[in-house]
């Protein structure tokens, strides 16, 4: 009893002599906030310099609207109200050629009567679709978003010019080579008016919001930031987690940090949506507009869902690595599991070899060169999502169970056949 006070005296008096650190911990506190509300904004940062300045990445991720029904039916309705308003319908019947008008007649469905307006836009809007659906259409939209998209590039940071114009906080994209197809169309349906018409220019909205003079500015400046702001970020929080005290306990709540402020600009996203179709004009189609915003934010939903999920790898990792109770009992389950296939694996015969006390000695060189591998495979992939930071983490704990395998030690009391003989 006299040994046990004097031990318990001993470790009152060195807690009490034991320096504490305040400041040091304050300091670190305000590094892992910072870097938690970098984190989203990283995110934006990457969109902006991949989506905005890189062009075979903007390509790829407008390409497919071309093939959006709901993109396809408001590229046709605004060719249709462009040609309709230059098509003069009294004078329709008059200066259509006679060999021309029962053509004419059998592409509007015989209905040269009193609705013969309707029936125009009707026919005038099928032929509109019918480009809009076609396998040129998609290369036209291609082509152009390629050549354009410098044009985007600037109108998103302050300026405009070329088929892509930043005008009264819209950004529209000139349909004008289209309306050339549909008139040559309309001309060989019978509609020999339409090679009449004149050239025409139609805007087509591809994103309208009171906010985007606002916005371009900070899209803008996350652009020049690129990708130093996620290397700032990083650095920040691995600074924050170095200066505290409790290390570990720091790394769970950076990553937990992370998740939220991440998890909170996904939600932003998904809210102005909502709200921007919302305060669309009349003229705009909100099914076309929610595509077209639902691809340009594509990259930058992916890369929130893949920070969250890099956020909860790391602080599951940490948490379960720290001396916590069931962080413990999760450890025990995990060896003494593997432990029972090591040892049925013995009992069927089977020998690790020389690699076996191999790994048991190299075991922590081995996990650590585990880990710096999974992190390298994480940095070189191109693009990472949510799920190949699943991916990876899934792997890697196969691979420390496979070490944990080779390097435990068998059963007490359980001898292999060598050690028998020996």
């Amino acid at each position: 009893m006299e040994v046990l006070r004097g031990r318990v005296a001993a470790l009152e008096g060195e807690r009490a002599r034991r320096p504490r650190h305040h400041a040091r911990s304050l300091v670190a506190a305000v590094l892992i906030v910072i870097g938690c509300v970098l984190a989203p904004l990283s995110a934006v940062a990457a969109w902006a310099a991949d989506e905005v300045g890189d062009t075979d990445r903007y390509v790829d991720t407008v390409a497919p609207l071309a093939s959006d029904p709901a993109v396809q039916n408001a590229v046709a309705d605004r060719v249709t109200d462009a040609l309709m308003s230059h098509i003069d319908l009294p004078a329709l019947l008059a200066d259509a050629a006679p060999g021309d008008r029962p053509l004419l007649e059998k592409a509007l469905g015989g209905r040269l009567g009193d609705s013969l307006e309707g029936a125009v836009r009707s026919f005038v809007h099928d032929k509109a679709r019918e480009v809009a659906a076609s396998d040129a259409f998609r290369s036209v939209w291609t082509d152009a978003n390629r050549r354009i998209h410098g044009s985007l590039d600037k109108a998103l940071t302050g300026s405009g010019g070329g088929a892509v114009q930043l005008t009264d906080d819209t950004v529209t994209l000139d349909l004008g080579p289209l309306v050339d197809r549909v008139k040559q169309r309309l001309v060989d349906a019978g509609l020999s008016v339409a090679g009449h018409i004149p050239a025409v220019h139609t805007d087509f909205t591809l994103v309208r919001s009171p906010q985007i003079g606002e916005a371009k500015t900070y899209v803008r400046l996350l652009q020049i930031a690129g990708n130093w702001l996620p290397v700032l970020a990083v650095l920040l929080l691995a600074a924050g987690v170095l200066l505290s005290a409790r290390r570990r306990r720091a790394l769970v709540a950076a990553g937990l940090g992370v998740v939220v402020a991440t998890g909170v600009l996904g939600i932003g996203l998904r809210v102005f949506r909502v709200i921007y179709l919302d305060r669309l004009p009349a003229d705009v189609s909100p099914d076309a507009a929610g595509a077209v915003y639902d691809a340009l934010t594509h990259f930058l939903r992916t890369t929130v869902r893949m920070v969250i999920a890099l956020g909860v790898v790391v602080a599951l990792g940490a948490w379960l690595t720290g001396p916590g109770r069931y962080a413990g009992l999760v450890r025990r389950l995990w060896t003494s599991g593997i432990g029972a296939v090591r040892a049925t694996a013995d009992r069927a015969g089977l020998r690790t070899g020389p690699v076996g006390p191999f790994a048991h000695r190299h075991r922590a060189w081995i996990t650590w060169l585990l880990v710096a591998g999974s992190l390298l495979v994480y940095l070189v992939w191109p693009y990472p999502t949510g799920w190949v930071v699943v991916g990876i983490a899934l792997c890697l704990l196969f691979l420390l169970a496979v070490v944990e395998f080779l390097a435990a030690a068998p059963p007490p009391g359980q001898r292999t056949p060598a050690r028998a003989a020996v």
